[in-house]
Formats: C-alpha cells, structure tokens, sequence
C-alpha cells in the first residue's frame, strides 16, 4: 500500500524514490513488523489470559513442564497479524508471489487456529481431528502447488535445483505439484513438532526465514543469479519483503516467548509459519536447502518417525521421549540448554545453506 503512495508521491519529490529499493523496503518491513508484534503483544497476552486461554500441559510429558498449564497460547496469531500488516504496508501487491505466500500462511494459521480453538475453548481434547487438520492442509497444499505450477513463466520455476553443483538442475514437469505438495505440509507440521519449548521454534524459523530473504533477493535479480549461478526467477525477489516481516514478527514474538514464556505460539502459529517457509523455498527454487537450513525441524519430525515406527515394529523406543527436545530434557538437560544448543545448530546449518550461494 504504501509503496503505491511512495510512487504517486515521486511526482511531487524525487526522494519518495528510495523506496523502490527492496533492500530499504525490506529493513522497514522488519522494523515494521517488529514494532507491530512489541505493541499488540501486551495486549494479546492479556486478553488471552482474561478468557483463560492457557497452554494444557501432558501429565506423561517431562515434569519440569507442568509449571507451564495455563500459560497463555494461540499467541501465534500476533506473528501473523504482524507479518500480514508488514507485508500489506510494504510490499508490492501486484505480485503473485507475495499473494501466494501471504494467502497460504495465513490459510494454515486458520487451520492451526481451529485445532487451537477447539481444543482450548471449546474443552475437546483432540482439537481438529488429525485426518481434517491433513485434509485441509492437503487441500491448500495442492492448491498452492496447482496455481504455481499453472502460472509458471519459464520452465525454472519447476525446475529443481541441487546446492552445491552449478549445472544440475532436475526438470520435475508435472511431479513439481506433489513436490510442492510435500514440502509445504511437510514443513508446516515439522515447524509445529519442534515448537515445544520456550523460543525453540520460533529462531530457527527467523534465521531460515532471513536466509530465505536472501536467497529471495539474489533470485530476483538478473545480475546476482547470473553470477552466483543460481536460477533468475522473475518477481520473486519481492518476497524479501515477506522475510523480512517474518524476522520482525518472529524476534518480537521472541520478546515474549523466551524463557520462561509468557505467550505460546500454539498450532495457529506454528502451522503458519511452517507453510510460509515451505512457500517461500519453493518459489525461491531452494527446496532442498531448505530442508539443510531447517535441519532443526527434520531432525523433529525424523525422531518421531523413528519412536512411532520402532514402538510399533519392536515395542521398544529409540527416545526417552519425542519429539527430540523431550528426550534430552529427560536426559536431565535443563530447558535453556537444550534451546540455545538447538539454537546454534540451527545457526550452524543456515549458514551452510547460505554458502550453497558460492559452493558450486
């Protein structure tokens, strides 16, 4: 919205034209969203805290947790008014990709939203059936697959990129709408296994979605993808601003969520946030180092494939418990330490996906 201002504006004063650049568009939309989270955050916690919306703590789960019952949650919506606003405020809204990205986060955040709803206001323990919450995750998956595929401009835009080697490069065709598919939902749900304790998921997904930024820009600009050897896609360089509102958004939720948390992210949060950096690897081409910079979120996901599988293959577990947070906390790791070491991995393997820009 405001970009349309700036640019009527320009006719007036030559120095509204500042804001065509992406990189000072995209440091306002962290700002933005920043501020938007540290104001709205007070009030939400409160509110959430009135109607006794509180986090319902498992008795089986580790001890330490039961502190926790009654802690505000569903305060994932903040994260995602903040990033809609930011977005909206900053971005070009002429740009499919922004829309698809945007729409597509905040379908999985009502989906997460419902799960939440019914399992914190309405009492019912199993909150949105598992096969609904995969139906309508399946549903906007594939939907988001379907238009992207359908709207492709050049064969690139489904093409899958290997990191590391400059000249290959995998024509998926049609298989590129099942790829989506499992990239977005698979991302969605890992980002919503890893968030359960203070601040764990929440800057893992700021420094891949920071990452993602980058990669965002330097795809959408003819000059550096050229250089860099990495796929020109037209247009998406426009989701840095979306980055960046994830990065504001996600380091003012931190203001709130760090240990000890006074605000949970909930499913509405997690599910969102999830679909968004699922979204954003595949319209910046990077799916396979997006499951490099979230290793924090696979190795999750992967330890509850493993502990489900063994327990009904062998009877017995791999894990004191999963996900694999849980396990060290039962190892007799205090909360903080396992957050800050999962924290530097996570740190560790953005950075290596950040270098697949230069290896190759």
């Amino acid at each position: 919205m405001l970009l349309w201002l700036t640019e009527y504006l320009q006719q007036y004063y030559s120095g509204f034209n500042v804001f065509n650049y992406l990189t000072l568009r995209a440091i306002l939309s962290v700002i933005t969203a920043l501020l938007l989270s540290l104001f709205i955050g007070p009030i939400m916690i409160r509110k959430l805290a009135h109607y006794q919306i509180g986090q319902t703590v498992r008795n089986d789960g580790p001890q330490t947790h039961l502190s926790k019952s009654g802690t505000p949650t569903m305060g994932g919506a903040l994260i995602l008014i903040a990033i809609a606003l930011s977005t909206l405020l900053w971005g070009d809204l002429e740009n499919r990709h922004v829309w698809v990205v945007l729409l597509s986060t905040l379908a999985f955040g009502i989906i997460g939203w419902v799960d939440d709803y019914r399992k914190l206001i309405r009492k019912d323990p199993t909150g949105l059936p598992a096969r609904w919450k995969y139906f309508w995750q399946s549903v906007v998956g594939l939907t988001v697959a379907i238009y992207l595929f359908q709207t492709q401009t050049s064969p690139v835009e489904t093409t899958l990129i290997v990191p590391f080697f400059k000249n290959v490069a995998i024509a998926m065709g049609v298989f590129f709408i099942p790829m989506t598919y499992f990239v977005i939902v698979g991302t969605s749900n890992a980002v919503n296994l890893t968030d359960g304790l203070d601040g764990l998921a929440i800057l893992p997904t700021v420094l891949v979605a920071g990452a993602l930024g980058i990669f965002a820009y330097v795809t959408g600009n003819i000059n550096f993808s050229e250089y860099l050897a990495i796929p020109y896609v037209v247009g998406v360089g426009e989701l840095t601003i979306f980055c960046g509102a994830i990065v504001g958004a996600g380091l003012g939720f931190l203001w709130f969520n760090a240990y000890p948390a006074q605000v949970f992210m909930g499913d509405v949060g997690a599910l969102g946030l999830g679909a968004a950096l699922g979204t954003l690897a595949v319209a910046v081409r990077q799916e396979l180092v997006l499951f490099i910079m979230g290793g924090i979120f696979v190795m999750e996901t992967v330890s509850v494939i493993l502990q489900v599988g063994s327990y009904k293959l062998t009877g017995r577990r791999i894990f004191n418990m999963a996900p694999l947070h849980h396990h060290y906390e039962l190892k007799g790791w205090p909360e903080p330490r396992v957050i800050v070491r999962f924290w530097i991995i996570s740190v560790v393997l953005v950075l290596i996906g950040l270098a697949t820009l230069k290896i190759r």
